[in-house]
């Protein structure tokens, strides 16, 4: 089966799930809705078809230097263990959205997911535990958002200094 297969069956059981499909170099990426997201994992994972029962990884991408919106993304790389296959789903989230967890589809995404809240900011729906994960609790800010300031130096925004 191939990559364009895995969106058929999606698009059959989702009609407007995903926003765009893009393969490069044998890798195929979808950008869905977030509200689609776990319905379309749940899919991916149980259907015999697909079978991407295994999450290797989540994490989030900042486009706040490139000015595009929504301002965030969280990529979710799949694997079929039965079909030796990859897919990467892409969710697109702005500031004060959540998303929603696929913690009841894969279980390790528990760990990811705080990851990414920790470091973006970016807060997970009806995660089990959604807390500070590499940070102490009482850090102020996320240390991966492109505007965190580095070294305690203030961060250019392109806005005249204030006076």
């Amino acid at each position: 089966m191939s990559q364009s297969n895995v969106a058929e069956i999606i698009r059959e059981a989702f009609p407007n799930a995903i926003l765009q499909e893009e393969c490069f170099r044998d890798e195929t990426t979808l950008l869905l809705r977030h509200e689609d997201l776990v319905a379309v994992a749940r899919l991916l994972r149980d259907d015999p078809r697909l079978a991407f029962s295994m999450l290797k990884d989540c994490c989030g991408v900042d486009y706040f230097t490139l000015g595009r919106r929504p301002r965030f993304a969280i990529v979710y790389q799949l694997y079929s263990l039965s079909h030796n296959r990859s897919l990467r789903l892409m969710v697109g989230v702005d500031e004060g959205e959540t998303v929603p967890s696929v913690t009841g589809v894969w279980p390790n995404a528990n760990w990811y997911e705080r990851e990414v809240y920790d470091m973006f900011g970016i807060p997970f729906a009806d995660h089990p535990d959604l807390r500070r994960i590499l940070m102490p609790d009482d850090f102020d800010g996320h240390p991966l958002r492109k505007d965190f300031p580095l070294g305690n130096e203030p961060v250019d925004h392109g806005l005249p200094p204030r006076s």
